[in-house]
Order: structure tokens, then sequence, then C-alpha cells
């Protein structure tokens, strides 16, 4: 067995600015002091890898306070403190959620602050690429406008699509609607801005925005169920999102194959069919599923006994994943999470009933952001493990 060979300066120096620039990431501002601590480098280390974060424009150093100073007849002995931050506006990163009608693109800095948002639908569900891709790219720019910055400024987008996508980015386009997202959009930003486009399914990155700033953060075994128009899972398991050999993992199709469920119909779709086929004050062909939620809270016993029916539904859904994914939360999301919260009593008491494991079940309070947040995170996952690859843009 061949040893290990050593350690080249040229690694130390990569692996001391990864450890330094994560620990000023995770604070506001962050001392030599405590960058010492943290990463177990010397005073000496620590200042030349900040010094050198500083020339390549990743952190600022802050002014000393007066009170640390350390002026002559003061009782402070030694060297002032010195401070150093993130500088957040270095560049930026897109998160950008692609829908079968609408397209929202969402700015951040490297914080992950939105700075800017804008939207554009699609005038058909069955467009040509370019001109979805046109669609997305008009909702990029409009949104970069808003927030004062440019194309040139991006250093990584993320984007969420309603299909499978594996691992490398590719969209399996086994399915007709799956067919529809593969457009090129990778490619075809890449030739118009330079950008690094990371294509991922719009459910995964639901689950990575929510285990980010979502009521799953911090949950390393979750799943995310998107229940709209059509159920969809990103499912998180150790902390890592499964992807299957396909990107598949996580679709919900066999639901069709499940006894007392029968379709992946989302909680709006089934709200709108039970509401139609009823005679209550929401049966109507063109109901919302939120009048049928505001229905049921005034009291309506038609209203009711749908949400009662959903309930069930979810309760059946969220126990053939609790069966074999076994996670310790479930979070229901999407722009349905906020009227979800009425079938969350049904579907508690209802799951010991189907399932010998049943998890935690909440709903997001992300709302239709879900997807952009997570392809935030995704974006700046990207721009986090290659910070020394990347080239900044000039200050303007």
């Amino acid at each position: 067995m061949k040893p290990h060979a050593a350690a080249t300066p040229q690694l130390l120096r990569r692996v001391n600015a990864q450890a330094v620039l994560a620990f000023i990431r995770s604070t506001d501002v962050a001392t030599g002091t405590e960058l010492m601590d943290r990463t177990g480098l010397t005073r000496a280390s620590v200042i030349a890898v900040c010094e050198d974060l500083i020339r390549r424009g990743w952190i600022r150093e802050l002014d000393t306070p007066r009170g640390d100073q350390g002026a002559p007849g003061s009782p402070r002995k030694g060297r002032p403190a010195r401070r150093f931050e993130l500088n957040r506006e270095a560049g930026f990163v897109l998160g950008i959620d692609i829908g079968a009608a609408t397209t929202t693109a969402a700015v951040a800095d490297l914080r992950g602050t939105v700075v800017g948002r804008a939207s554009g639908s699609f005038r058909a569900t069955d467009i040509p690429a370019e001109e979805r891709i046109g669609v997305v790219d008009r909702a990029c720019r409009r949104a970069l406008e808003a927030a004062g910055t440019d194309p040139g400024k991006v250093l990584a987008a993320g984007a969420g699509i309603a299909a499978p996508v594996d691992r490398d980015g590719n969209v399996l386009a086994s399915q007709h609607f799956w067919s529809l997202f593969d457009v090129g959009l990778r490619f075809a930003l890449k030739e118009l801005h330079g950008w690094t486009v990371l294509l991922e399914n719009d459910a995964n990155l639901a689950a990575l925005g929510e285990r980010w700033r979502g009521s799953g953060a911090g949950v390393d075994d979750l799943v995310v169920l998107l229940a709209g128009e059509r159920l969809g899972a990103g499912v998180m398991e150790s902390g890592r999102l499964l992807h299957g050999r396909g990107g598949a993992a996580g679709e919900m199709g066999y639901l069709d194959m499940v006894e007392g469920v029968g379709s992946s119909d989302g909680i709006a779709a089934l709200a709108r069919q039970w509401s139609a086929a009823g005679d209550g004050p929401s049966a109507s062909g063109t109901a919302s599923a939120r009048r049928v939620f505001e229905d049921a809270a005034a009291g309506d016993p038609a209203a009711l006994e749908i949400l009662d029916r959903i309930s069930e539904r979810m309760a059946r859904v969220i126990a053939t994943v609790a069966s074999f994914i076994n996670p310790e939360q479930v979070v229901i999301g999407g722009a349905v999470a906020e009227s979800a919260s009425a079938l969350l009593p049904g579907i508690t008491a209802l799951l010991p009933g189907f399932t010998a494991t049943p998890p935690r079940v909440s709903v997001s309070p992300l709302g239709d952001a879900i997807v952009t947040v997570g392809a935030i995170r995704h974006a700046l996952d990207f721009v986090e493990a290659n910070a020394l690859e990347l080239e900044l843009p000039a200050p303007a």
C-alpha cells in the first residue's frame, strides 16, 4: 500500500482559507481571536488568510471600535482586536422556480437575503423551448434590476423544475409533462450570461429550503410534500438529498395504486374537485381551494366534510412515505401550506392507525417561496464549496 502523499503548502492554504471563510459566513463579525479558537490556526496564519480573502473580495475588515484602541494610559493592553465580516454583496445568487404556468426568480446576497424578485408567465404549457427560456431569462433580469445589480454579479443560479433531475442535472424526460422542462436551460443561460445553473427537482429544492429556513430547520431525516395541484416529495436522509438513479426519488405516481388514495392529486386539486361535486356554498366548477378552506373556517358543513376527506387522504399518503422512508418530520409545503394548517389535527389523529412509524407533521412557513428559498440555498452551497476557484466581479 502506498503511503499518503504529504499535504502541500498550496493544499494547506486552501484548507485554512476554507475554514476561516466558513466561520466568517456563520457569524456577523469575527475577530482574529475567535478565528484562532475555531480553526486552530496561529494568529499569523489567521491574519495571512484574512488578508488574502480581503484581496480576493470575499471579506472586509471593520474599523476598530473606539473602546478597543489600546490608547496610552488606558487599562486595555495589547493590540486592538481585528474584526472581519463577509462581504455579502461581493456577488449574488439566483433562485428560480419554474412551473408549468409561471416562473419566479429571486436574487439573494451571499447571506441568503432576498434583495430582488420578479415573475413571468408562460402563454401555454406546451410552448417552444426558446420561448420558455426567454420567459425565465426576462424574469431573472427583472429580478436583478429590482435588486440594483446586473447579470455579471451572479455567481450561480439554482433552478427548480417540476420534473425529476438526476445528480448531474439531466432531466428525466420519460413522461410528456416532464419533457416540457427539458429545454436546455443550463446551456442557454450559460451562453447568455456565463452563469453556472444548477438544475434540480422543485420538491428537492423545497426540502433544502425547509431544512434551512423553515419548520424543518436542522432536521436530518425530512420529507417535504409540495401539495398544491400534484403531490411531489423532496426526501432528505441523514442530511442529504435522495435522487435515485434517474432523479425520480420522491415521485408520487405510485399513489394511483394505493387503496384509499388512488391518485397524486394535491390538496388544492382535491378541494376544487370535491367542492364542484357537492352542493354546499362552495359548489362551483370555478371555486378555489382557498374558498373551500374559508367556508370550512366559517363552519359550513359541506366544506368541513371536504376537509375531513382531504385529511384522511393526506394521512394515508404520509403513512406510505413514513412506512418506507421513516422520516422524523413531514412538512406540507407550497402555496397551499397556509390553508393546510386546518388539516393537521385530522392528519395527526389518523396517522397512528395507518403506520407504526408516524412522523411529526407540520406546514411550511415559507409559502409559495419555498422552492426559490431552496434554490438560493442550492446556489449558495455551490458558491461556498467553490469560493476559492470563483473569480468575483470587480466592484462597481
